[in-house]
């Protein structure tokens, strides 16, 4: 598709076990997240066992994140609720080809997850521009870059921890590469980390072959059974 972004009538919205809705891609006929639960998935594995571990084990005063695939924006709002609760200085940094439009991302209501008073929040996280970094709220600051990955080249030490949400490495091969993952091993601070839900053995290989240090854990509540997290020492 030429299009940069998908009009709703693109779009199938999916109801998932936990009752937090996700779509199926027009893209990659796949859906964004887990059947068994879209925010189940994103706390256990990008906010548990990537942001909050990273400060349980560094106690920093600041994280730098990079998410590969900023989707329906539910990792981001995530993470922002959790600097503003941590009173935590964050800096987020997302890359996406194939941005949805706000208004298919708000058909998903992730704010009806929480208490009152996050719908502000989770608009202003859609509607902020790409290419810039803005304040979403006092302590979480957003960069959305509309690009390709694979032409992405990064910086040195860049980041603590990555979020690798990419689509499946049967639908995206060339994102799971030993190339790619040279370039975010590159990226990634000493004592950062990377989690993905993909625990195939071939993707930890790759990761272990770069210089990550990776180790499986549990999956999400009746989700996958494994997860991985590499990390960087």
């Amino acid at each position: 598709m030429d299009r940069k972004t998908s009009p709703l009538s693109d779009v199938t919205l999916v109801a998932t076990e936990d009752g937090s809705l996700t779509m199926l891609s027009p893209y990659k006929e796949e859906h964004y997240h887990s059947m068994k639960g879209a925010y189940t998935e994103s706390m256990h594995i990008y906010i548990g066992c990537g942001l909050q571990h990273f400060i349980a084990e560094n106690h920093p005063s600041s994280v730098r994140i990079f998410e590969v695939g900023f989707g329906t924006g539910l990792n981001a709002y995530l993470s922002c609720l959790a600097a503003e609760e941590k009173r935590l200085p964050l800096h987020y940094t997302s890359i996406e080809l194939y941005p949805l439009s706000v208004d298919v991302a708000q058909q998903l209501h992730y704010d009806q997850l929480f208490p009152t008073g996050t719908a502000t929040t989770l608009s202003a996280l859609l509607q902020a521009p790409w290419g810039c970094f803005q304040p979403i709220t006092p302590h979480f600051h957003l960069f959305k870059l509309e690009a390709d990955l694979l032409a992405w080249q990064g910086e040195q030490a860049a980041y603590d921890v990555i979020y690798f949400d990419a689509f499946s490495p049967e639908s995206q091969p060339e994102l799971w590469t030993i190339v790619l993952f040279e370039k975010l091993y590159a990226s990634l601070a000493v004592g950062g980390s990377l989690v993905t839900y993909c625990a195939k053995g071939v993707v930890r290989r790759r990761l272990q072959q770069v210089g990550f240090v990776v180790e499986r854990l549990a999956g999400p509540p009746n989700g996958k059974r494994e997860i991985l997290r590499g990390r960087k020492f």
